[in-house]
């Protein structure tokens, strides 16, 4: 069809032959007669399709790769010491902690940092409990250098950090009753530590669970 279209138009009187073979114009008019042209157009070939199989394969893989970006668990870092040097016997630990809470509400942060008494990762570090008084209380955070910081203003702590799936899980503690006796006589120039100060620091939910 191509063919005969073809000669029929360069056939047209007045039109001279192009003696070159099998010519492949994109686009070409001429003329019939006075009042007529003759166009022949080339198109490109369709696009190929992709196979059901090749799209199937790419929407697995792009889920996949988002279902891992989503399960990535968060690191948490810890200091931790015996209950009755951090929340009794540390002249600077409440002070460092309320102005760290205060900071954090003048900015519009949301609490990156909590008291952890008894807290169950403690289990996966055999090296640490041997080393621990009992019953331990944690400060757990998910800002690194600031624990660091804690750790050298603590001093006699001890630091690690550990990944969880979740803040639950990390924050996950067995129920302890803490009691401090009151001190015969108080020398200090500051006043004795309220009992249960650490309440505002303790992870969500877990107030009535520590029995403080």
């Amino acid at each position: 069809m191509a063919a005969t279209l073809y000669q029929r138009c360069w056939a047209a009187p007045g039109v001279k032959l192009n003696p070159t073979r099998n010519p492949k114009p994109k686009s070409l008019s001429l003329p019939l007669s006075a009042n007529s042209t003759c166009t022949l157009f080339s198109f490109s070939p369709p696009f190929p399709k992709l196979s059901s199989s090749s799209v199937r394969t790419a929407v697995e893989s792009d889920q996949l790769s988002s279902s891992s970006t989503e399960k990535k668990p968060s690191k948490y870092y810890f200091v931790v010491a015996n209950a009755k040097f951090m929340l009794d016997e540390e002249e600077h630990f409440q002070e460092q902690l309320f102005e760290r809470r205060r900071l954090f509400k003048e900015r519009n942060n949301e609490q990156d940092f909590w008291l952890v008494i008894e807290p169950k990762f403690l289990d996966k570090f055999p090296d640490i409990t041997r080393r621990l008084g009992r019953p331990a209380v944690a400060l757990v955070s998910t800002n690194g250098p600031w624990i660091t910081f804690m750790k050298l203003r603590l001093d006699r702590v001890l630091s690690e950090s550990f990944e969880a799936d979740s803040l639950e899980e990390a924050l996950a503690c067995s129920p302890t009753k803490i009691e401090f006796k009151k001190p015969d006589k108080w020398v200090a120039p500051y006043p004795k530590y309220e009992s249960e100060w650490w309440g505002p620091f303790l992870p969500p939910g877990s107030k009535k669970e520590a029995k403080v």
